[in-house]
């Protein structure tokens, strides 16, 4: 994998994947930005997120279970001091789907975050992740910003 970060102006980069994907990060007023992107640090926590859910999902999936969508919404609190790397990190899944098979959801996630999702491994070498999760029906799934 490759990555490309490239300083645009003030506290403002924009950085390309290697396989073409582009994301605008800044910084807030009170760092020199003009908040006109997402924070590096908000990306890890999203980047761990999109990992996580990706395996959820494929999981669940091959598990012939019937989900109808999946939110993840995390929080993460970090050190006070330099490096303020992320301390604990509560990853909260919602799990949209009727039918669904709790037992089976709460191994899902724990495959992820044991085996398969790389982002939430590595973190947790400086944060403690907490994982829970709820069960909503498939209708919500329509109403909620899934």
């Amino acid at each position: 994998m490759t990555a490309r970060v490239s300083w645009l102006d003030g506290m403002m980069f924009v950085g390309e994947s290697g396989s073409g994907h582009t994301v605008v990060m800044d910084g807030a007023a009170q760092h020199g930005g003009r908040d006109h992107g997402i924070r590096p640090m908000e990306m890890l926590l999203l980047g761990m997120g999109g990992c996580s859910a990706f395996d959820v999902v494929q999981i669940l999936k091959k598990g012939r279970q019937p989900i109808q969508g999946c939110r993840l919404e995390i929080e993460g609190d970090r050190a006070e001091t330099d490096p303020k790397v992320y301390t604990k990190i509560t990853v909260r899944y919602v799990v949209y789907g009727d039918g669904l098979d709790p037992a089976k959801v709460d191994r899902a996630i724990k495959l992820s975050a044991e085996k398969y999702c790389s982002a939430s491994i590595m973190m947790g070498k400086t944060a403690d992740i907490e994982h829970v999760f709820e069960i909503r029906p498939a209708a919500a799934a329509r109403d909620a910003e899934v």
